[in-house]
């Protein structure tokens, strides 16, 4: 009797679990189809044009976001660069160097910072972050005569520029804490026999950091999708600027979801905007799907 009770009860469970994931995916599924329908119109109409020029004229209802999604990629790429090495380096630092009586206080810190409102980063980024870039980094790099590659930054400093390392920075305490947990996780006899080889403890912690390359490729993934998705804070500090010329990041531009953003409450007003914006989306959403799925192939390669 009691086998088949706790048959019975691991049977509730599952079929609970598979309620719960069949509607995750329900839902994915469903909002995926909203946002096809939705863009039907714009894509009956141009068909993939919106994706190779860019312009944007609501008056006309010309609609073209190839300089959103170019600065979506820019802004993303940048920002996963600057916060790898950045939370690489601070998972390290925790897990190799810090005395295991402060973790818990500087764990706290760190997880801290993950939980800042989006709007928060925004504002500092906007009043903060983004004049320290455009002083210290921006124009010393123009005066190098740099400019050609990068652009002029604006008086503000508000830029794609900023924008990426305003996601680098939110993004970090994530990535790091995948890093972090994995890398401390790992088990005391692999550290013992990697130190008994005679080897430097930057070959022990490289080696370290090859064997939980999973999780660094997770960290990756999670920061990636945080990274294209964000809005309010991007749209504080990327100018909001049609800028063809997306790869010269020193200028404004926009992103695809400060792009929705900044267009979104004057888009009824116009007949095609809300189905270009939504077309926006779907492309937003098919980025980050094909990030992750390309990860995931990486780590299962590994």
């Amino acid at each position: 009797m009691r086998r088949v009770s706790k048959l019975k009860g691991f049977l509730d469970v599952f079929k609970v679990i598979s309620i719960i994931n069949l509607i995750l995916v329900s839902s994915v599924v469903l909002v995926v189809l909203i946002l096809l329908i939705t863009s039907l119109p714009i894509v009956f109409r141009d068909g993939v044009v919106p994706l190779t020029r860019s312009i944007w004229n609501p008056v006309s209802e010309e609609y073209g976001f190839l300089f959103a999604l170019g600065g979506t990629i820019v802004t993303a790429s940048l920002a996963l660069v600057i916060s790898l090495a950045l939370s690489i380096g601070l998972a390290v630092i925790y897990a190799e160097y810090i005395p295991e009586k402060l973790r818990p206080v500087v764990k706290n810190f760190m997880d801290l910072a993950a939980s800042i409102p989006s709007v928060i980063y925004g504002l500092w980024g906007l009043k903060v972050l983004s004049p320290l870039l455009r002083s210290y980094v921006m124009e010393p790099l123009v005066l190098l005569g740099l400019s050609p590659y990068f652009g002029y930054p604006s008086p503000t400093g508000t830029s794609l520029f900023s924008a990426a390392v305003l996601l680098a920075i939110m993004v970090t305490p994530l990535s790091s804490s995948i890093i972090r947990e994995r890398l401390v996780s790992i088990p005391m006899h692999i550290r013992e026999a990697l130190y008994s080889l005679g080897l430097m403890k930057t070959e022990v912690v490289l080696l370290e950091l090859k064997y939980i390359r999973r999780s660094i490729l997770t960290a990756i993934a999670v920061s990636y999708s945080r990274a294209v998705g964000e809005t309010a804070a991007v749209a504080m500090v990327v100018g909001n600027v049609v800028n063809p010329h997306f790869f010269k990041v020193f200028r404004p531009g926009y992103t695809i979801s400060s792009l929705i953003a900044d267009q979104y409450p004057n888009a009824e007003a116009y007949y095609y905007m809300v189905p270009a914006l939504f077309y926006a989306a779907l492309v937003l959403f098919f980025i980050s799907l094909a990030v992750n799925f390309l990860l995931l192939k990486s780590g299962e390669r590994t």
